[in-house]
């Protein structure tokens, strides 16, 4: 991949629409790992104005160590850049009460409540965003965002601009090792911070994101017997998540009305 080349044309891309927008610049939600950290230094050399939100919910240690790591580097490197720690512990836990329900009579609760802590964050970013006239830079990659649907709808899903949305997570760890991110974050195993225990996306999903990016290069009519063993085991992951998850892939369907009883 021409690092570089694909570096210049996202900053000239942010500058553009900054601009069209009328925006001074971006907010980005910082978590410690590789994706967020990547858009955020691709946000700081717009030279715009950049607000890093670290916005923890029952953080484990090693994730806050790293996003504030980071973000000391991006203060040391970047004069625009400029941060916020905002602990949603306390609003988290208020709600998790207030909406409380018995887990045996609601199974998915737990779940309900990890992607009730990405949309607590999407609030805070679009709170701090309007407050400053900044854009929400989303830290989507192509293989969760277009492939298997690993994100939260109108939680990190929930933004103005996708700045790596068209980047494999391989990608984006090369142009991680461009942007010389924090070597902490470049070697840490991927994991979306939405759960009390600690929940790698490979555990969650059940393949790793080269896997995935290998299932999605795959045509889709190619038949899964033509594979074997692992192959076929993580095609069949793929083609499951990314069927399931249409309905957060695809833009919302609109119900057409009949032209002629709109008259």
């Amino acid at each position: 991949m021409q690092s570089d080349a694909v570096i210049s044309h996202i900053v000239h891309w942010l500058n553009d629409y900054a601009q069209q927008a009328h925006a001074k610049g971006f907010v980005v939600g910082v978590s410690g790992g590789v994706d967020s950290a990547v858009v955020s230094t691709l946000a700081a050399q717009t030279g715009l104005d950049v607000l890093l939100l670290e916005m923890p919910i029952r953080q484990a240690a090693d994730q806050v160590s790293r996003a504030q790591a980071h973000i000391a580097d991006l203060h040391h490197r970047y004069p625009n850049v400029r941060s916020l720690r905002v602990d949603l512990t306390p609003t988290f836990e208020q709600f998790a009460q207030t909406v409380d329900v018995d887990e045996n009579a609601y199974p998915s609760k737990q779940l309900a409540l990890a992607n009730s802590r990405s949309r607590l964050r999407m609030l805070t970013l679009y709170h701090y965003g309007q407050l400053n006239g900044l854009l929400v830079a989303g830290t989507g990659n192509k293989v969760e965002d277009f492939g298997v649907g690993f994100f939260t709808k109108y939680g990190d899903g929930g933004v103005d601009i996708s700045p790596i949305g068209d980047l494999l997570k391989t990608q984006v760890y090369t142009l991680a090792r461009a942007l010389n991110v924090i070597q902490a974050i470049q070697d840490a195993v991927p994991t979306d911070g939405l759960w009390d225990t600690e929940r790698t996306d490979e555990q969650q999903m059940g393949a790793s994101y080269p896997e995935l990016e290998w299932a999605m290069s795959i045509p889709p009519h190619q038949p899964l017997e033509h594979f074997t063993g692992r192959q076929q085991e993580v095609l069949s992951i793929y083609r499951r998540l990314n069927r399931a998850m249409q309905h957060k892939i695809q833009p919302i369907p609109v119900c057409p009305i009949p032209p002629e009883w709109l008259n």
